[in-house]
């Protein structure tokens, strides 16, 4: 019979980034754009954010969840979205149209130079943000 040593615990490992979830939604669509982003378990609520779409509203929310970890003086998190064609263009795996060319050249202008956003799609059901924006909704 084999006699294992005790665990001595698993080595040290480096930090995963913070998750920071968005999502952005208007009532109707097109109409009046409200998002929503969460950061360490608090949420950021946006309200009355003008008219739009909402390819618009996922755009302002990934604008407003880079302009939070800017403020908290993050700089190790990636950004889960869960609008495929926000997070392919904002990635830059997808070409920009129409307004996201706009919203692009705002958010690319956010970063600090050689600074690399980290964003991927998640799940509808895994968005917090979005379950966050779906709450403001429940009767």
């Amino acid at each position: 019979m084999r006699v294992r040593p005790p665990c001595q615990g698993s080595p040290p490992r480096a930090s995963a980034p913070l998750k920071i979830y968005f999502d952005g939604g208007c009532r109707p669509n097109p109409g009046a754009i409200e998002v929503a982003v969460v950061v360490a378990g608090t949420v950021h609520v946006r309200r009355d954010l003008g008219q739009g779409s909402s390819a618009d509203a996922e755009w302002l929310a990934l604008i407003h969840a880079v302009g939070i970890a800017q403020l908290q003086g993050l700089t190790d998190f990636v950004l889960l979205g869960d609008a495929k064609g926000v997070v392919g263009q904002a990635s830059s795996k997808a070409r920009c149209r129409g307004a996201a060319i706009g919203h692009h050249a705002r958010l690319m202008a956010m970063l600090a130079p050689g600074q690399a956003l980290r964003i991927r799609y998640i799940k509808r059901t895994q968005n917090l943000a979005g379950i966050a924006l779906a709450r403001l909704h429940d009767r």
